[in-house]
């Protein structure tokens, strides 16, 4: 019996283009699947006669083929060849990827192996994070053996290629209608397989081993900043590519001094007779120094002065931030008795010479809501 037209067995056009094509496909393969059409023959058959169809029309060369030659294209000795491979083509399996999202993840791969990415996690003082260290630490990986160069065979001799994939590290099998790609069982995907195992790391190419390395902290780093070491984490199985080694960097907390980006902030106290009178102070800097600032007459509590470039270093520049210094009035305690007395003689003067703006001010306010309310 004489095939049908595969054009007129996908109900398109002779120049159907192949999204056309592609689309009607899913849509009649779902129709005549025969898991939704448990006992049908005639369903079965249809599904069958649906896939030889796209396996041909979905792919540029074949449809150029089958355009020339018709169905003898395709038959022994015809220009095409071969035939179809356990009569389910390239379409079954895109349409079925995409319904289930693929078995055994992607398709004609082999497992890369590559060793895994290591974090770190440091702590550094405030003073490390304006300056910069150089610094070693202690990390616990595994590193490539060195009695088979990584490969992980013994004397290091190149592994036979697997007889089970051969080197595709993925294998298929027939399950009635489905064609279900997996992980070859028998290299685990590696494509390969080794005869007789190195001694020293069974195998995998790698040993355990604690690696000292060596860490430059660039000047004005933040905290939370991440430093990447390329190549420094765990070693690929077999000799496949290592991983990176990943630092974490934590700033701890400086007990003068707080840090929002580059900018440095600093309360300081100040005696009340600084601020009223006016004076010089000496304040620390985050370089280690110190820096004098002039205290006006009549500072207030909260005021800030502003150091330029007394800040911190900022990230790959020659550049600082500022320092800010906040002026904390403080209020004197443990007064002897003749201090009481100039504070109450201080005050009397001050009733009259309007010495206290601020709370002149405020208190006026009050009186002036209380009238309102009385009103």
């Amino acid at each position: 019996m004489a095939k049908e037209d595969y054009y007129k067995t996908l109900g398109v056009d002779n120049n159907a283009s192949q999204d056309d094509i592609k689309k009607t496909y899913r849509k009649l393969a779902m129709k005549f699947h025969p898991d939704h059409n448990a006992g049908d023959e005639s369903a079965e058959k249809k599904f069958k006669e649906l896939n030889e169809a796209n396996d041909v029309l979905s792919d540029e060369e074949k449809r150029a083929a089958y355009d020339r030659f018709g169905h003898a294209a395709f038959e022994q000795g015809g220009p095409g060849g071969g035939g179809f491979e356990g009569g389910f083509g390239a379409g079954f399996s895109d349409i079925f990827d995409e319904m289930f999202g693929g078995f055994g993840g992607r398709r004609g791969g082999r497992a890369s192996g590559r060793g895994s990415d290591l974090q770190y996690n440091m702590e550094i003082s405030l003073t490390e994070a304006f300056k910069g260290n150089k610094t070693t630490i202690r990390v616990p990986t595994s590193v490539q053996c060195k009695s088979c160069s990584g490969i992980g065979s013994k004397g290091g001799m190149q592994p036979d290629t697997c007889s089970a994939c051969h080197g595709h590290g993925k294998v298929r099998a027939q399950q009635g209608f489905f064609t279900i790609e997996r992980t070859c069982p028998t290299c685990q995907g590696a494509g390969r397989v080794i005869k007789e195992a190195c001694n020293d790391c069974s195998g995998s190419g790698r040993v355990h081993k604690e690696k000292t390395l060596s860490v430059t902290i660039p000047a004005g780093v933040e905290d939370g900043t991440r430093i990447r070491l390329s190549g420094e984490g765990e070693a690929g199985l077999n000799g496949a590519a290592t991983g990176d080694l990943y630092i974490f960097i934590s700033v701890k907390p400086h007990h003068i001094f707080q840090r929002d980006s580059a900018n440095i902030y600093c309360k300081v106290p100040l005696p009340v007779t600084t601020a009223a009178l006016g004076g010089h102070i000496e304040v620390p800097t985050v370089d280690g120094g110190r820096a004098r600032i002039t205290i006006p007459q009549g500072t207030q509590s909260g005021h800030q002065f502003r150091l330029k470039s007394k800040g911190m270093s900022i990230l790959r520049s020659r550049e600082r931030g500022d320092m800010f210094v906040q002026a904390l009035v403080e209020t004197p305690v443990n007064l002897t008795k003749k201090q009481k007395e100039l504070l109450k003689e201080f005050e009397k003067e001050a009733g009259s010479h309007k010495n206290n703006p601020e709370s002149d001010s405020f208190f006026t306010k009050v009186k002036e809501l209380w009238e309102d309310l009385k009103d």
